[in-house]
C-alpha cells in the first residue's frame, strides 16, 4: 500500500488521503512526497475534477517530516552534503508552490483549482506547512487536537515553506509564538492565529471541505502574497513599525537563546530577509538558512538526540527480550510530592493505583495532589468532569498493604532512609504477591544495598523520577547487581505506559543523573567560596544555555538536602572525599538558615510571595569577591566540563551503557545545553584532541577533578568520536 491514495466521486471533488501503512501517525518521506505531486498533478490535469480535498486516514493529520530522510539525503551526498540538502529543500518548495498555485494563470490569477486541507487531529511540521500552503484549512473540533511548527524544539526552523508563508501571513510579531517558541495550538486557538480557517464538527470535517471546493471562486484560492500591492502585515522591516518588530524581535531571540541556538537566529535572518523580496525569493532564502542550520553541528546533535535517539529509547531500544510486561495494577508506597506525582502518572495512564501512607491523612493528601493538576487541567479546558473522576476513581488512597493483593508493580517512594525503606519493602512484597516487581524511587542510595530487603533482588530495580514527576520527561531505571531482565522490562514498560523518556543504567553511587549534576552544582558552589562573583557563576552556565545556574538550582533542591548528601557521602568515601571546600559554603549557609527557596532564603533573596530576587549580599560578606575575577571563558569551561567528564566516568566504568542515553538523559533530566545534543554530542563537537588539552590546563589550575578520563585519553590518541566508536549500539568501555 501507498502512504497517499487517490480517488476523485461523482461531484468531481479528487481526495488525496494521507494514510501510511503500519504507522500510527503519518511522517512524510521523499518517495512520498513525489506520489502527492502526481496526485496534484493527475487533479489539475483532469478536466472532470473541480478540486482537491487533502486529508487523512488516520486520527491525526501528520508528525511531521521523517527526520531520517534528511540524513539519508546528507549520506548519499558524500562530502559536500550541502547542495543536495539545499535542492532536497527547493523540491519540497516547488511541490508545494504548485499546490498554492493549482494551476491557475501566472498574469491572471484566473482558472486554478480549490485545494482544502480537512485536519482530524494532530498536524505538526511538514504537515503544518502543506495544510499553509493549500487554500483553506479545515480543523476537526477534536479536544486533542493540535496544530503548530514546532521544529525550533529540535534544534531546526520550518524550512519547507512554513517559516515564509506563516509570517507573510500574520507579520513577524504575530507569527513568533508559533515559529520562535514552537507552540503547538488546539483548534479554537490555532483558528485565532490563522493556522486555519475553519473549525467543524468531525462529523462534518470532510462534507464542509468539499461544500467549500465546489463553491470557492478564483478570488477564494489567490494567496496574499500572489496578489498586486500585498504588504506584510505589522509592516516589513523598511516600515517603521516593521523595523521596531524586528529590533524587537532580535532583542528577544538573543535574549532567551544567548546565542547558542542557531536554528532561532536562522530563523529570525530568514523572516527579515524574505521580507525585503518576492515571495519565490523568499523561498529560496528560507532554503538556504535551512541548509545552514543543518550543516550546523549543534542542529544535527539536538536532532540526533532530541528526535533520533530519544524516539529509539522510548521504543525500547534497551529493551530485553522479554514477553509483554504492560502495568495493570501499581501500588505506590508514601504519598508524599514524588509518591503522589507518580500515583498521578500512572493513573492518568489508566493504571490502577494504590497510594499507601502511615496515616490516612497522608493518603488522602497524597491523592488530592491529583485532584489539583486536574483541577487546573479543568480550568484550561484540557480535562473534561469525566476525565477527572475518571482519574481520581483508579486511585485507592489507604494505610492497608492489604490493597496492594495483585499488583504487578510497586513503586517505593518512602524517605531517603535504608532502614524505614527496607520494612516497607519487607511488607509490600509480602502484601503484593510472588510475581510483583518492587522499584525504588531512591535518588542515592545504592540499589543493590537496598534489595539486600527484598526476598526477590532479581525482581528489585530503581525507578529514579525527577521532580515534579508531572512535568519532567526523565526517568532513571537502575539495575541493582541481581536485578533481571523481567524487572528491566517492566520498568520500561511503566515509562513507555506514563508517556515518559527511559534511560537505563548500573547501580553506582548517584548512578547517572545525580553523579553529572552534583559536580556542576558543586563547582557552582566552590567559585562563590573562591571569590568569583555569585552573579558571574550563574550567568555564564545561562551563556552556556543552561536553564538555570548552579547557584539558583541548588535554591530549588534545597541546601540542606544538599547538606544531607555531603554528610553521607563525605562518610562513604572518608579520606578519598574531595568536596571540603564546597561543604565549608554550604554547611555555613545551612548554619545561617539560608536553605533555600523553600526557606524564602538561600544564594539568593526572596520577597514575601517567594518570587527571587538578587544574590543575598551577606554572600560577599563573608566571601569577598576577588579583585580580578577570572575569565568568562574559564568559569564556563569549568561548569560543563566537570559534568562532561562525569559523563564519560559513567561509560567508562560502565554505569553507563548506551551514550545515547547519556546524551538524552543529560538533556531531559536536569537541562544540559540542550543545543549541544548532551554531553557526549558536545564532545564530540569540540573533539576529543582539544578536549584533553584543554582538561590538563583546568586540572593544573584547578584540581584533579578535570583530569581527563583515560577513555578520552584514548580516543584522542585515535582520532576518534563517541559516537563514531560506540554508534547507535553504544556499549560502556
Amino acid at each position: 500500500m501507498a502512504d497517499f491514495t487517490y480517488s476523485v466521486d461523482a461531484d468531481g471533488v479528487a481526495t488525496i488521503v494521507w494514510d501510511v501503512p503500519g504507522k500510527s501517525m503519518n511522517v512524510l518521506t521523499r518517495e512520498a512526497f513525489s506520489l502527492v505531486e502526481s496526485m496534484i498533478d493527475d487533479a489539475l490535469a483532469d478536466e472532470a475534477v473541480k478540486g482537491v480535498i487533502l486529508t487523512s486516514g488516520k486520527k491525526d493529520f501528520a508528525g511531521g517530516m521523517d527526520l531520517n530522510t534528511l540524513a539519508v539525503v546528507a549520506e548519499e551526498a558524500g562530502d559536500n552534503p550541502a547542495p543536495a540538502l539545499f535542492d532536497f529543500t527547493m523540491n519540497g518548495h516547488r511541490i508545494l508552490r504548485k499546490v498554492e498555485r493549482a494551476g491557475m494563470d501566472p498574469k491572471t490569477n484566473k482558472g486554478g483549482k480549490p485545494i482544502a486541507c480537512a485536519i482530524p487531529g494532530l498536524c505538526a511540521g511538514i504537515g503544518t506547512e502543506i495544510a499553509l500552503a493549500c487554500h483553506r484549512r479545515f480543523m476537526s473540533d477534536n479536544p486533542k487536537g493540535r496544530i503548530g511548527l514546532p521544529e525550533i524544539k529540535v534544534g531546526l526552523f520550518p524550512g519547507g515553506g512554513g517559516t515564509t508563508r506563516y509570517s507573510r501571513m500574520v507579520g513577524a510579531m504575530a507569527a513568533s509564538p508559533v515559529l520562535l517558541e514552537g507552540k503547538m495550538l488546539d483548534p479554537k486557538k490555532a483558528k485565532g492565529a490563522s493556522l486555519v480557517d475553519e473549525v467543524v464538527p468531525a462529523d462534518e470535517l470532510l462534507a464542509r471541505a468539499k461544500e467549500w471546493v465546489l463553491s470557492a471562486t478564483d478570488a477564494d484560492i489567490v494567496k496574499p502574497w500572489d496578489q498586486k500591492g500585498y504588504k506584510m502585515p505589522g509592516g516589513a522591516p523598511y516600515h517603521p513599525a516593521g523595523f521596531m518588530t524586528f529590533v524587537g524581535a532580535s532583542a528577544m531571540v538573543h535574549g532567551q537563546t544567548q546565542g547558542v541556538y542557531p536554528a532561532a537566529q536562522a530563523l529570525l535572518s530568514s523572516v527579515y530577509e524574505g521580507a525585503l523580496v518576492p515571495f519565490d525569493t523568499a523561498l529560496k532564502i528560507e532554503a538556504r538558512w535551512f541548509t545552514s542550520v543543518l550543516m550546523d553541528p549543534s542542529s544535527s546533535a539536538m536532532i540526533r538526540s532530541l528526535f533520533i535517539n530519544k524516539q529509539a529509547l522510548e521504543k525500547g531500544a534497551s529493551r530485553p527480550n522479554v514477553e509483554d510486561q504492560t502495568v495493570k495494577k501499581v501500588g505506590v508506597l508514601g504519598a508524599g510530592m514524588m509518591g503522589a506525582g507518580i500515583a498521578y502518572v500512572a493513573a492518568n495512564a489508566g493504571i490502577e493505583v494504590v497510594l499507601i501512607d502511615q496515616k490516612q491523612e497522608a493518603a488522602d493528601k497524597g491523592k488530592a495532589y491529583s485532584e489539583g493538576i486536574l483541577d487546573k487541567g479543568m480550568q484550561r479546558k484540557r480535562v473534561s468532569e469525566e476525565k477527572k473522576a475518571e482519574v481520581l476513581g483508579r486511585i485507592t488512597a489507604t494505610t492497608d498493604y492489604a490493597a496492594l493483593a495483585g499488583a504487578d508493580l510497586i513503586v517505593e517512594a518512602v524517605f531517603e532512609d535504608p532502614g524505614i525503606k527496607a520494612v516497607v519493602t519487607e511488607q509490600a512484597e509480602a502484601a503484593a504477591g510472588p510475581d510483583a516487581i518492587f522499584a525504588t524511587n531512591t535518588s542515592t542510595l545504592p540499589i543493590s544495598e537496598l534489595a539486600k530487603a527484598s526476598a526477590r533482588p532479581e525482581q528489585f530495580i530503581g525507578i529514579h523520577f525527577f521532580s515534579p514527576v508531572d512535568k519532567m520527561l526523565l526517568v532513571e531505571i537502575i539495575k541493582g547487581a541481581e536485578t533481571g531482565d523481567r524487572a528491566v522490562a517492566k520498568a520500561l514498560d511503566f515509562v513507555r505506559q506514563i508517556k515518559k523518556t527511559p534511560i537505563v543504567v548500573n547501580d553506582d553511587r548517584f548512578f547517572y543523573a545525580n553523579r553529572c549534576i552534583i559536580p556542576y552544582l558543586n563547582e557552582g558552589i566552590r567559585m562563590v567560596g573562591e571569590g568569583v562573583e555569585p552573579a558571574l557563576v550563574d550567568n555564564a552556565a545561562r551563556l552556556l544555555g543552561f536553564p538555570v545556574g548552579p547557584l539558583q538550582l541548588v535554591d530549588e533542591t534545597s541546601i540542606d538536602l544538599g547538606v544531607k548528601i555531603a554528610k553521607a557521602t563525605r562518610a562513604a568515601m572518608g579520606d578519598a572525599y574531595p568536596d571540603g571546600a564546597v561543604d565549608d559554603v554550604l554547611f555555613w549557609m545551612a548554619d545561617q538558615g539560608r536553605m533555600g527557596r523553600k526557606a524564602n532564603a538561600g544564594f539568593y533573596d526572596y520577597d514575601d510571595r517567594g518570587k527571587r530576587q538578587l544574590f543575598w549580599p551577606g554572600l560577599e560578606d563573608q566571601y569577598a569577591p576577588l579583585e580580578q575575577q577570572p575569565d568568562l571563558g574559564d568559569v564556563k569551561d569549568r561548569l560543563i566540563f566537570v559534568q562532561a567528564l562525569e559523563a564519560v566516568r559513567a561509560l567508562e566504568t560502565n554505569v553507563l551503557m548506551d551514550i545515547r542515553e547519556g546524551d538524552v538523559g543529560a538533556i531531559l533530566g536536569w537541562g544540559f545545553a540542550p543545543w549541544s545534543g548532551g554531553p557526549f554530542s558536545w564532545l564530540d563537537m569540540i573533539g576529543a584532541a582539544y578536549a584533553v588539552d584543554r582538561c590538563d590546563a583546568l586540572e593544573a589550575a584547578y584540581g584533579p577533578r578535570f583530569k581527563a578520563p583515560q577513555l578520552l585519553r584514548d580516543m584522542a590518541a585515535n582520532g576518534e568520536t563517541f559516537y563514531g566508536r560506540f554508534g547507535a549500539d553504544a556499549q560502556a568501555a
